[in-house]
């Protein structure tokens, strides 16, 4: 019996909800370890003082039991959310699979950088090699509705632009922005220039709904300072679904 097309794509999107859920709940440990402020090294014990075993898994104590950091279960909601979109939207294309993989990549940066307003370089930098290099191999695959060159020049395009942008205001943007805008560049570009321009601007315009709504509820001045990269990374989302439905 052949399984129609409709019946393979919901097979498709609830695999990609199963396997970010997965992996949703493994990035709480890597979370707790890398959320520290800059100079610091990153965490090897709870706050339990038992030394943390591994980077993958729940932010929780293997020799007493303590948990540490946020649970396991809203990281695993929000990737579950975001693989199954994706595999909805993208459907069985070879530029899903980079998709879901940068998935769980991007909620672990939104975390660390939400807690501490850091974008660590051991996350930012393989997500925008990663994600250069593996829409290179899936240019390749038959099926692919993207351009590699078009992802190469949307990382160098925007990365270059928040770069322009720190240079201007250091002070209201941090480096680690910069890095991150490469990767998402690579993942809006795949997609052609008008895709690169709605999710970069999706992400600014999110950020500052966000601090407006935060000046208004009085919960922060004009000169505080602003964890940017959830905002850059829920802009790429809706640009890559967008993106994904058009070529559809």
């Amino acid at each position: 019996m052949v399984m129609d097309l409709g019946g393979k794509e919901a097979l498709l999107t609830a695999a990609a909800v199963v396997y970010g859920a997965v992996a949703g709940r493994l990035v709480p440990r890597a979370g707790y370890r890398l959320s520290v402020e800059p100079e610091e090294p990153w965490r090897s014990a709870g706050p339990c003082g038992h030394a943390v075993a591994g980077w993958l898994g729940r932010a929780r104590c293997g020799v007493c039991g303590e948990g540490y950091g946020p649970g396991a279960l809203l990281p695993a909601v929000v990737t579950a959310l975001v693989c199954g979109a994706l595999a909805a939207v993208v459907g069985a294309r070879p530029e899903l699979a980079v998709w879901l993989l940068a998935a769980p990549v991007a909620v672990l940066l939104a975390a660390v950088d939400r807690s501490v307003r850091r974008l660590p370089d051991v996350l930012t930098l393989p997500l925008a090699a990663g994600t250069a290099v593996l829409l290179g191999a899936a240019a390749l695959i038959p099926g692919a509705a993207g351009s590699w060159p078009g992802a190469l020049l949307g990382g160098a395009a925007l990365g270059g632009g928040y770069f322009t942008l720190f240079l201007i205001h250091p002070a209201g943007m941090g480096f680690g922005d910069v890095k991150l805008a490469v990767g998402v560049g690579c993942a809006l570009g795949w997609y052609g220039w008008q895709v690169l321009f709605l999710g970069a601007f999706a992400g600014l315009l999110l950020g500052a709904f966000y601090g407006v709504a935060l000046l208004a509820a009085r919960r922060a001045g004009r000169g505080t300072a602003l964890a940017f990269g959830p905002f850059m990374i829920a802009g790429a989302w809706l640009g890559v679904l967008a993106g994904g439905a058009a070529a559809g």
